[in-house]
């Protein structure tokens, strides 16, 4: 659990644990030769991928951004993936219970991103923070309702249909400001409606910047533009945001965080002294 103040908030990154992914599909088109200087896989070329939450303490909100993979997965696919399920423990562990959370934030709708948005208790999905509103892109549930062939799975509807039909998940059309000092960004590539939420604390001259990212960087070690992942939707989209954030995020110096980095949560992307993307972290 790693904690640091950005302005007057206090940002704490609470991890529902690790899961497996393939090494080819987490790299893309990157050959294997490149990517396992960097990270090893394993005897099934599968890697560990962190399940990175943020938790926001604006003094007036506790914000949650991503809810990890949960504890509803079928057994198919914990036999896949893993299902470490350790979100609310580490949220208990940072002094907050499912109870003291006001707002949830899913940058996009995919099972390892939202999974403890609910839980089933019997025949019952109901939700994990009962007096949080949730907030995520309306064009993304409508991509997930058509259960195309390329990411159906992706898709798990007890995940947020409960919370739609019950009101207490908000579908929004882009852009949009959700707490004073939080505001989510349309950034596609990962996915068409993903978002990114921007998180600004401090005076007019002391005003400090963070972003967690999600899935158009995933990890520290994607921070090259065409590391892109093989589950990305619109690959070129993706090379063309990532430029775009690295143009605002470097001279800014917005706190980066990646949303599948299990070893750096966290830091600053630089250029070095041969223009390579680099990160470095909080002091």
């Amino acid at each position: 659990m790693q904690r640091a103040n950005l302005g007057d908030f206090e940002l704490t990154v609470v991890s529902d644990g690790t899961y497996f992914l393939d090494g080819g599909a987490f790299f893309g088109v990157v050959p294997k030769t490149l990517w396992s200087k960097k990270v090893t896989a394993d005897d099934q070329n599968r890697l560990d991928a962190g399940l990175n939450s943020l938790l926001i303490r604006t003094g007036d909100k506790n914000i949650l951004v991503e809810t990890g993979i949960g504890n509803k997965l079928p057994e198919r696919l914990v036999q896949i993936f893993k299902q470490p399920a350790k979100l609310l423990d580490n949220l208990h562990g940072a002094g907050v219970a499912p109870e003291d959370i006001d707002i949830v934030i899913n940058t996009h709708l995919h099972f390892d991103h939202c999974g403890w948005n609910t839980v089933r208790r019997g025949a019952e999905i109901l939700p994990t923070f009962p007096k949080a509103k949730y907030y995520a892109q309306r064009g993304e549930w409508e991509h997930g309702r058509l259960q195309l062939e390329r990411d159906a799975i992706s898709y798990m509807s007890p995940n947020y249909d409960p919370l739609i039909e019950s009101g207490q998940m908000v579908l929004l059309d882009g852009d949009q400001e959700i707490s004073p000092g939080i505001s989510v960004k349309v950034i596609p590539g990962h996915t068409a409606n993903m978002q990114a939420v921007m998180i600004e604390s401090g005076g007019a001259s002391e005003k400090k910047k963070a972003c967690y990212i999600s899935d158009l960087i995933p990890t520290s070690n994607h921070l090259d533009i065409t590391w892109a992942m093989a589950f990305d939707l619109y690959p070129l989209q993706t090379i063309e945001n990532r430029k775009k954030y690295y143009a605002q995020a470097i001279p800014e110096k917005w706190l980066t965080v990646f949303t599948h980095d299990d070893a750096k949560s966290w830091g600053y992307v630089e250029r070095d002294e041969r223009s390579r993307l680099v990160l470095a972290p909080l002091a």
